[in-house]
Formats: C-alpha cells, structure tokens, sequence
C-alpha cells in the first residue's frame, strides 16, 4: 500500500544536499557483504528472509569490494565520511571478511567501521581486526540482562557475547590501538527497562559510545511495527527520508541499493560490475527518487511509499544521529 497520500509534503527547502551531504558522491556507503545470519533476532527480519525465495546465502563478491575502495580512494575524497560494514546478516560470517575490511582501511582514506553482533569474535578474531587497523567496531547487543538477551537475540548468549566486548576493550586500551568500540541497543518493548542499566554497564566499562536505536519496521519488513509506526502518524507531514540525499548500498549480490533497511532487493537499481558509484549518484535513478521524496509523490516509487521509516529518520540538523558519531571520532571529539 502506498501512504503517501495519508500524509502532506512540508517545505522542501528544509532538504537536499548541504552539510555533510554532497551531490558529488555519497557521505556514506554501507557495505552489506553477507546474507547469512548466526541468529534470529525478534525486531530483524532475518529469520523470515531466510524462508523467502530472495535468500541464497549471498556473499559480496570481494572484487567488487576492492572496486568500491578504490573508487571512495579516488572520488570519494573529503566526502565520503566513512564505510560501513555491516550486513542482513553476521559480516564475519563471510569467508574474506576480514580481508576486505583490511584492504578498506589500507586503501580506502576514510574512516572504516563495522557493526557485528559480537558472538564469534573469540580471541584469534578479535585480534584480527585490531591488526587491521580498523577504525571503529560496533557491537549490536541490545539487552543488559540473559534473559532479555535471550528473548531478543535468539540463538545468542549474552554471556559470551559480552565476554567478547570486554575482552575487545581491554585489548585497546592496553595496546593503545585507535580503534573505537561501540556498543548498541535496539530499544523495544521487550528491553527498555533495561535501557538505563545498559548505559551505565557500558559507559563504565570503557566504550567509547553507547548507542540507543530507535525502532523502526525494517523499510516496512515487520509489519506490525510499520502498523504501528503508520497509525503514529495520522495526520502528520512526512517528510523526505534523508538517504537518497547520504548513502548507497553495496549489497551481496553486487548491486548498488538506495536503502540500507530493505530485504527483498528492491531498493537495487544498478549493478555494481557495470557501473561506478559516482555514476549511480548523479544518475536519472536518483534524481527522480529524491524528487519522489521532495514532491510526496511516490507513485513510480512503491517501496519508498509503503515505508514508514522516516519518521525515524534524522537530517543533519535534526538532532544527533549515528553520522554524528562518527563525525565526534573522526575530528577527535569524544561523545558517550
């Protein structure tokens, strides 16, 4: 269903490219490099992509990783503010994962980070990534106690999982090594009576930021969220998301996305092997979806228009957002 009429466009001067947002070439590239997933997490749409007709155990070409490096290396200077390397599923489950992100650091002149959900980095793991070099690690755990963790994060063991964590931040702080640790937190209403609680553990225990997500339906993937998400904001203007204006995608198929949040490849519009990332950007495709945005008018764009995810979402000057984060790191600034 699309909602765009459920809702009136605002002004649009108030979105497009400015800050940190270029029409030169993204701020961001999100790097999803595996389909496959060591657990089942309640608020991710893992466990039922992993029954559709979409799932096929995808791994990111590694070629096509090097080909994105070394085009952020050569057009992305000065605008692209880092890579992301995050994943549908577990980044670490790829077999050249660890490469990739090496050759990332090595080569790519920005600020390289990773989102895992921690579970297999034992020892010889963890200290691979230190050896990389890699700029910054981010640890999806979303639960102070077992038994939250537990529920959420099926499969998991909290126990294991915050062993890796701490053991992770001893080894920076007794090395000196520049890597930032950061830990996340999807508040829900299974968690958020531990929300407080896992602040303070993980404040005092060294990391170098905590961060909290808001909830969000997945691009409209966990249908009762976007239920949700859709009846809180009856009556209200939508307004733009901000990605078409920040990131692409690099997906395990090597197809460049618009969205980071989508799980049935349509959010795809380019293959990566036949074009370059500064192309996708300035190309018809995305022109017309940000005027899509800008317009409220999302007729030839169903995705975007049956997602309510924007009311999540945050521009630049609307409060602080994980690009802050980064932005704190990356000039030397400190914001746990």
């Amino acid at each position: 269903m699309n909602h765009s009429n459920n809702t009136t466009p605002e002004d649009p001067v108030r979105y497009g490219f400015y800050g940190r947002l270029s029409p030169d070439f993204p701020s961001q590239i999100c790097v999803d490099i595996a389909e496959v997933c060591n657990l089942a997490c309640i608020h991710c749409p893992h466990p039922e992509f992993k029954q559709s007709k979409y799932y096929s155990k995808k791994y990111l070409d590694p070629e096509l990783n090097r080909k994105m490096v070394d085009e952020v290396r050569k057009q992305g200077q000065g605008i692209t503010k880092y890579i992301r390397y995050t994943s549908n599923g577990e980044p670490l489950i790829h077999p050249k994962g660890y490469e990739m992100i090496a050759y990332a650091v090595e080569r790519s002149g920005t600020f390289v980070t990773l989102t895992t959900n921690g579970t297999i980095m034992n020892e010889k793991r963890t200290r691979r990534l230190l050896d990389s070099g890699i700029h910054m690690i981010d640890i999806s755990i979303d639960a102070f106690t077992p038994e939250t963790y537990e529920r959420i994060r099926v499969g998991g063991d909290l126990e294991v999982t915050r062993a890796n964590v701490l053991r992770l931040l001893e080894w920076v702080k007794s090395s000196g090594a520049s890597t930032k640790v950061v830990v996340s937190y999807v508040e829900q209403p299974a968690n958020q009576h531990e929300t407080a609680d896992f602040e303070r553990f993980w404040r005092e225990q060294g990391a170098d930021y905590v961060v909290v997500r808001r909830l969000h339906s997945a691009a409209g993937a966990v249908p009762q969220i976007a239920r949700e998400m859709w009846e809180s904001v009856v009556g209200t203007k939508r307004r733009p998301c901000p990605y078409p204006w920040e990131r692409l995608v690099l997906n395990p198929r090597g197809r460049l996305a618009f969205c980071p949040a989508e799980w049935e490849y349509k959010a795809e519009f380019a293959d990566f092997a036949t074009t370059t990332i500064k192309e996708a950007w300035q190309g018809s495709f995305m022109e017309g979806l940000r005027r899509a945005h800008l317009d409220n008018d999302f007729s030839c764009h169903d995705f975007c228009g049956q997602c309510p995810d924007w009311k999540a979402m945050r521009w630049p000057d609307e409060g602080r957002s994980y690009a802050d984060m980064i932005e704190d790191f990356t000039t030397g600034e400190k914001g746990a």
